[in-house]
């Protein structure tokens, strides 16, 4: 029992290391287009904001993810094991064709379907779906809202001020805007596979009621850092430069904005998309200048791959599930 519970424990935490490695280019795209700070650098900065925010944020969004979307009644090894593989396949396949997916979509989307697999459709939690399902229409609209109004607010602040001194100024500002908008990533990405940890822990009784331990929210934070570090250069790429073209007030703006969408669904338990928040965001502020330099083309082949995250990584855990029952496991 101990060693399968390890072993779990260790393919969640590869999820998140993953996870962070996927969404790495959330985090520090805009910081690395607009030139203020050197890739390696911006990794490091992301990663550090990663883990601190294990000692800011609370579990609400862990919770969610662990009991409130699955009936953790039909819960078992193999069913968390499924949801694990079908998450990881959509995130790497994702990954190799440069596409900034969402890590969180393919989280509940693999662990639905595994869920599915077992039980039917009667083990699916219609009211945590609920707001997922929302915030994945509201989360790039805030992102495009806050990421447009900010830019706009800004841009009328300092008109009569020379364009090299709010260069400069904003420069500096980035730094900050990158750090609050890591400090929200790791917050909401890590609480996922915390809630998937807990799932494991309490199928084995280790823990007798739901809740997240704070060994499991260090580790997953370590994990979701470790994987900023190292970084997903293909998905930069997309997210940096090929959207909209960036300088350091708009990347300040893209940041904050899509930091104010993150904060809004962590603090309401949702385990939304930080991709769909700054990718929302940057799309917000490209569009202050006019529609045409946002790269259309590109959104649209970023929001198919949205469209069918869900039911692709629940149709590969689905299969993985089936797989794992056949050859005997429980």
């Amino acid at each position: 029992m101990l060693t399968v519970v390890v072993a779990l424990i260790c393919v969640a935490l590869v999820f998140d290391y993953i996870n962070g490695f996927h969404d790495a280019a959330n985090s520090i795209a805009t910081v690395v287009s607009t030139r203020v700070l050197s890739p390696g650098r911006a990794v490091i900065w992301a990663a550090f904001f990663n883990f601190v925010a294990a000692f800011v944020f609370g579990t609400a969004v862990a919770k969610t993810v662990g009991a409130g979307m699955v009936d953790i009644k039909i819960v078992t090894f193999s069913v968390i094991f499924g949801g694990l593989i079908g998450a990881i396949v959509w995130d790497l396949i994702t990954w190799y064709f440069g596409l900034p997916t969402s890590s969180s979509h393919a989280l509940v989307g693999g662990y639905a379907g595994a869920a599915v697999a077992k039980a039917g459709f009667a083990a699916i939690i219609v009211s945590g779906w609920t707001k997922t399902i929302l915030f994945i229409f509201l989360s790039p609209l805030i992102g495009i809202a806050a990421g447009f109004g900010l830019m706009v607010g800004i841009q009328w602040m300092f008109r009569w001020t020379p364009p090299s001194r709010v260069d400069r100024w904003f420069r500096r500002l980035q730094l900050l805007s990158a750090a609050f908008f890591s400090l929200n990533h790791g917050a909401n990405d890590a609480q996922k596979t915390m809630g998937i940890i807990a799932g494991v822990l309490y199928a084995a009784h280790y823990i007798d009621s739901f809740y997240i331990p704070f060994w499991v929210i260090l580790i997953a934070h370590t994990a979701i850092g470790l994987g900023t570090l190292a970084g997903g250069w293909r998905i930069i790429h997309t997210m940096g430069s090929k959207i909209t073209k960036l300088q350091p007030v708009g990347g300040f703006a893209a940041e904050t904005g899509a930091a104010i969408a993150l904060l809004i669904a962590t603090q309401t338990g949702v385990p939304v998309s930080t991709t769909h928040a700054i990718t929302g965001a940057i799309v917000g502020v490209g569009a202050t200048r006019r529609l045409s330099a946002v790269r259309w083309g590109v959104a649209r082949r970023i929001v198919w791959a949205w469209i069918l995250t869900i039911p692709a990584a629940f149709t590969i855990a689905a299969a993985a599930y089936t797989l794992l029952r056949l050859g005997g496991a429980q």
